[in-house]
């Protein structure tokens, strides 16, 4: 029975680097006038109230997008991400987080389409309700995102980007994920692949990403953001990890130039960080 609910840290430093990266790839692709599709295997609701029980409970936005929201003098691909949350915010006032979805369908073009798969039944219905009127742009699937990737990769336009952040309740997420992209990559070697992760101090956690390494792209690219030292008990995420499979080119240099100043912004305590490590064939 699945527990997770994104709603409960909808905004925070996690979905920052997630969201950020995840514009930037969408924007790129975007800027070639061959249609594209955005595939996300783990949707959630779609869009979040902040204002809910859930939202509420933890207020991890508060240290996420809430130190961005009136932060001067951002970067530009940073400020540009700020923007788009503000378009679910028309008052001026932090009160609703898009979520993964929310922000690529902003970046569809006539052409281009939209796939996503949950699992949770709840999240699934708001999904749903948030694109009732996108029509066939946008197809809602109930179900496992890996499952979803074995039908639909390739996809006909051959040009598309698959975003792949589960929750990663138990062990087998992790290999799960290997496994999902192993399988995606042979169907659609030319895709673009971003998963996130989150930084924990369990062994599974530690080591993905030397597995993602190990899956033989040519090109690839690595982002982390820590926003404190883990914790004296190992308990709790510090950070979390962008791996992306057949990014843009223009995507490190963008990272090089946001991951200090947004480092700087969400840090807890002296152990935050960034990293970015990159290959290239």
């Amino acid at each position: 029975m699945l527990s997770y609910r994104h709603a409960f840290h909808a905004g925070n430093h996690a979905d920052v680097i997630k969201h950020l990266i995840l514009l930037q790839i969408a924007q790129y692709m975007g800027d070639k006038p061959a249609p594209f599709w955005i595939i996300d295997t783990h949707a959630g609701a779609g869009c979040y109230a902040l204002e809910s029980a859930h939202a509420t409970k933890l207020a991890e936005f508060r240290d996420g997008v809430g130190r961005l929201w009136d932060a001067k003098g951002l970067p530009p691909a940073t400020a540009d991400y700020v923007d788009f949350v503000r378009m679910l915010n028309p008052d001026g006032q932090l009160r609703h987080y898009p979520g993964s979805p929310w922000l690529a369908s902003q970046l569809l073009r006539d052409g281009d389409r939209l796939r996503l798969y949950e699992l949770h039944s709840t999240d699934v219905k708001l999904l749903e309700g948030c694109f009732k009127s996108a029509g066939r742009q946008v197809m809602v699937t109930a179900g496992d995102g890996f499952a979803g990737l074995k039908a639909i990769l390739p996809p006909p336009p051959r040009r598309a980007l698959v975003l792949i952040d589960p929750s990663y309740e138990t062990r087998d997420d992790y290999a799960n994920v290997i496994k999902g992209l192993q399988e995606a990559m042979k169907r659609f070697p030319t895709g673009t692949y971003a998963l996130w992760y989150p930084m924990l101090s369990k062994p599974e956690s530690r080591k993905l990403p030397e597995k993602l390494k190990g899956l033989g792209a040519k090109d690839w690219l690595h982002a982390t953001l820590e926003v404190s030292a883990p914790a004296k008990d190992g308990y709790g995420m510090h950070g979390s990890g962008m791996f992306i499979i057949n990014p843009p080119w223009t995507l490190e240099k963008t990272l090089h130039e946001n991951l200090p100043v947004i480092t700087r912004l969400l840090a807890q305590n002296d152990g935050a960080k960034y990293k970015i490590e990159s290959q290239t064939s």
